[in-house]
């Protein structure tokens, strides 16, 4: 239900708005997700891991600023 009710948002967001600003923030879930593993799952992410999500979370911004 929780998935499902995401694409209704994430459609609904880019009826509304741009895509270019629409799907970044939605790739900002992978980077919450091992953010949120890591602090209350105890998952635990090495340094190549983090990399990886630094980029994705940096990749991100870059595709969504605006000039």
């Amino acid at each position: 239900m929780a998935t499902g009710a995401s694409w209704l948002c994430y459609f609904r967001a880019l009826k509304l708005g741009n895509a270019a600003q629409v799907a970044p923030i939605d790739k900002l879930s992978v980077v919450l997700v091992a953010v949120f593993g890591a602090i209350f799952l105890g998952e635990r992410l090495s340094g190549a891991n983090w990399l990886g999500v630094a980029l994705i979370a940096a990749g991100a911004v870059l595709v969504a600023y605006r000039v």
